[in-house]
């Protein structure tokens, strides 16, 4: 017989494990799914996380399994959730082992995977390094060094406005955003160089940048370059138990409320597939409110 949790928790990174912490002290029976494949996993050192600033993401997650496992009723399993399912007074959660899980509350934590432009090839190796996508998380590791912002959709130019902060900037519009008189004007008070002519090619030896080659032979010098990659959800477990989606600026969000619930009763979710603000405090906050948000219910329907 599969064994009955008060929680089951789908993903183990920052969100998913300040979730169970909260019902961990609240003496909930709790299984944490976990896939082992964190969205910041190409980052080496997480900052401006209260209390971890500079510490590698893995670490921070490996100390906070270590405390959450310490707590008698939480349960952790490796492996990816592939199925979901509404049952008789809860939910069931099937695995890619075959393995199946079931409790009452259900929190998915499962995050999103940023989408690199497809038309610029050397992305990849060097994402999380030199191509960043957070100044706040980043920005101040390539202070005073010379930064490119590359369009990718129009919201775009919101990033090359925050970037100069950090360092000389110029901002690569890819002919997908052209900004009005004000818009210019603006970059221009803030010291942004404006680059119309499209990149072609990112020269250096990966993971570093030296230069982007626009199309025209011409070469930019830049250490480093931040982009807005789009996004989507990990899995579709969301879609499977008939949660609302809403299109965000930069891909998919799963709509919840102002307790992480999302439209289904009894499903919330925290962390970056539910908002489009995403970092690590935020994803902490939010699994902090749906572990609570689930363990309320938990009372109200005992």
């Amino acid at each position: 017989m599969e064994e009955q949790y008060d929680v089951l928790i789908v993903g183990g990174s920052f969100a998913g494990l300040s979730a169970a912490m909260q019902l961990a002290r609240a003496r909930r029976r709790v299984l944490l799914i976990d896939a082992g494949k964190p969205r910041n996993r190409f980052a080496s050192h997480a900052h401006g996380f209260f209390g971890q600033d500079g510490v590698p993401p893995p670490d921070v997650v490996a100390a906070a399994t270590r405390q959450l496992l310490k707590y008698p009723t939480v349960s952790l399993v490796t492996g990816e959730a592939k199925r979901a399912h509404r049952v008789a007074g809860g939910f069931r959660i099937e695995l890619a082992d075959g393995s199946c899980s079931q409790a009452s509350r259900l929190i998915l934590a499962t995050g999103i995977r940023d989408i690199l432009p497809p038309a610029l090839s050397g992305l990849a190796e060097r994402w999380g390094i030199s191509v960043l996508h957070c100044p706040y998380c980043h920005g101040y590791e390539v202070g005073d060094r010379r930064l490119g912002v590359l369009a990718t959709h129009p919201l775009s130019i919101h990033q090359a406005m925050l970037i100069p902060d950090w360092g000389p900037t110029t901002w690569f519009t890819q002919g997908i955003v052209e900004p009005d008189e004000r818009e210019a004007a603006r970059l221009r008070a803030r010291g942004v160089e404006i680059e119309r002519t499209p990149v072609a090619e990112i020269l250096g030896e990966a993971p570093a940048i030296s230069a982007l080659r626009l199309i025209d032979g011409r070469e930019i010098q830049i250490d480093a370059l931040f982009i807005g990659a789009r996004t989507e959800m990990t899995c579709d477990l969301p879609e499977q138990l008939g949660c609302a989606i809403d299109e965000g600026p930069l891909g998919p969000v799963i709509r919840v409320d102002e307790w992480k619930e999302t439209s289904v009763a009894g499903v919330y979710a925290a962390g970056d597939a539910s908002t489009a603000m995403t970092n690590a405090t935020f994803a902490s906050a939010s699994g902090v409110m749906a572990g609570v948000a689930a363990h309320r219910s938990l009372i109200y329907a005992d």
